[in-house]
């Protein structure tokens, strides 16, 4: 074989390796193409959540105390040993079948006074769950507006949520 030919038979070997990277470069880069496209033309499903509006209402605190639930610094969970307080304020409604109840959670001076009131409008919402679950029905259960406690009391009386039989 001549040094022309064998010059031309590799010029033909490294055309065609070329050609097949190119053509390995081509598929990958359209592979890639395609599924991103595919992606964001097909959206996964995502389960929506509908948060429940929370109304708070701004009136003076007032009305027949029926039960105080104390609750755990920074929770907003209705604690188990609440149960005969929530007891109470069921028995107080089912006692007069056209009166409400008024929820107001308190929280104290110090820190994120947005968080703060953050926490004591969950803790109402919490207190106003526990009733309904109970039976009560939603329509007699209000949420008062979240309330600072006097900053010279005890902390519990910081984190606790007031339950007022109103008429």
């Amino acid at each position: 074989m001549s040094a022309e030919q064998q010059d031309d038979n590799q010029r033909a070997a490294l055309w065609i390796v070329g050609l097949v990277v190119a053509a390995v470069l081509l598929v990958l880069v359209g592979r890639v193409v395609f599924n991103q496209m595919h992606r964001s033309a097909v959206k996964p499903a995502v389960e929506v959540m509908v948060e429940e509006e929370v109304v708070m209402i701004d009136v003076p605190l007032g009305g027949d105390l029926v039960g105080t639930v104390f609750f755990a610094t920074a929770a907003a969970a209705v604690p188990a040993e609440a149960g005969a307080e929530m007891a109470r304020a069921v028995e107080a409604l089912l006692a007069a079948p056209g009166r409400k109840v008024v929820i107001a959670g308190f929280h104290d001076a110090s820190g994120d006074p947005a968080k703060n009131a953050a926490l004591a409008k969950a803790r109402a919402v919490a207190a106003r769950n526990a009733l309904k679950d109970a039976g009560v029905d939603p329509a007699r259960v209000l949420l008062r507006k979240p309330e600072s406690a006097l900053a010279d009391g005890p902390a519990e009386q910081a984190r606790r949520v007031e339950i007022r039989l109103i008429d």
